[in-house]
């Protein structure tokens, strides 16, 4: 089905494929939308199935997912409600989610007794507005946050 797919800028669209009434109804459980298409990924590659932003501001949600190298089974989407929206409907049709392809770093994986020390440490789950720091080239350079 290659209208399942469609290129986009960063990613591609994926579509609902939905049989016979023509529908999937959300509610705030998890529900598995499938999209009729299976892919073969090539090692070395991590393939993210992405909400769209359009939905997730109407209180539809998308669970990241990674489709791994060795699966080849059909790309499904779990989709979810948020927020005041009671019910949702996703046509057979509908774009729903989209797949973000980059290539996996090569990185060696080494075990430390401690890791290294940095200026930000442990710090950073969230804004504080304190101890904030510009990286620059220019040394020189005014910093309004600092």
């Amino acid at each position: 089905m290659v209208e399942a797919l469609r290129v986009l800028e960063r990613g591609l669209d994926l579509f609902a494929c939905v049989e016979k009434p023509g529908y999937v109804a959300l509610g705030r459980q998890p529900t598995r939308v499938g999209t009729g298409i299976a892919i073969e990924v090539p090692h070395g590659f991590d393939v993210q199935v992405r909400q769209r932003s359009g939905l997730s501001l109407k209180g539809i949600g998308v669970i990241l997912g990674t489709i791994d190298s060795d699966y080849r089974g059909e790309v499904i989407v779990t989709m979810y409600l948020f927020g005041d929206i009671e019910e949702y409907r996703v046509s057979h049709g509908d774009r729903i989610a989209q797949l973000v392809i980059g290539r996996l770093a090569d990185l060696p994986v080494t075990e430390a007794s401690e890791p290294s020390v940095t200026a930000r440490d442990s710090g950073g789950r969230g804004p504080t507005g304190h101890g904030r720091l510009q990286a620059t080239s220019n040394p020189d350079a005014t910093n309004p946050y600092v």
